[in-house]
């Protein structure tokens, strides 16, 4: 069973603990907790932005020239190879200094002769897996809601700053493979009230 961190403090308010610390509770009351996954710290600089203007790139057939507002004035250049970016999408973007998964640092860039500032990041850029994914979202870029909030932390609106706690449950703990289950059982170790 695999409980998110961030959906069981809805449920029972686990303030002052960290997910390493809950850990040890749950396993020392009888509920193994296997792994511990995170994405917090592997992924940094990627915010939302809005793809203003989207134009051929005057030198290659598959790129586009990109002007993205990333909500801090004027927006910047991107070249982008995707098929499906298109003008007026909102769309997670990782700035110069941006750190992705797998250790990839985003530098200034020079593509058939266009600066890039930044790069426009696919769900798998981002570290979703493609079995979450559909297929238009595995063959381009990741194309947000049209009400997210253009500069913000991206990683934090999509969610992937969540600690998973991947639990080992045995027969006898049935109660437990449901969110509320562990929510009960969370609340009943921390001595806390349950909220639903």
């Amino acid at each position: 069973m695999r409980v998110s961190f961030e959906w069981l403090s809805q449920y029972v308010d686990l303030s002052g603990i960290t997910p390493e610390e809950l850990a040890e509770c749950l396993t020392r009351a009888g509920i193994e907790v296997e792994a511990i996954h995170t994405l917090k710290g592997q992924v940094k600089d990627v915010v939302i932005g809005y793809v203003q203007v989207c134009i051929k790139h005057p030198h290659a057939d598959k790129l586009s020239l990109c002007q993205v507002d990333l909500g801090e004035g004027e927006p910047v250049q991107i070249v982008c190879g995707a098929p499906n970016v298109r003008e007026g999408q909102k769309v997670p973007v990782a700035k110069i200094g941006a750190l992705l998964p797998g250790g990839v640092k985003i530098k200034k860039a020079k593509l058939r002769g266009e600066v890039s500032e930044g790069m426009i990041c696919s769900a798998r850029e981002l570290g979703i897996d493609d079995r979450y994914l559909s297929e238009e979202e595995r063959i381009g870029i990741l194309v947000l809601p049209e009400d997210a909030p253009v500069g913000e932390d991206a990683i934090r609106y999509l969610g992937l700053d969540d600690t998973v706690l991947e639990l080992s449950l045995t027969p006898n703990r049935s109660d437990c493979l449901s969110m509320l289950g562990v929510a009960y059982e969370v609340a009943a170790i921390l001595d806390r009230e349950l909220k639903l």
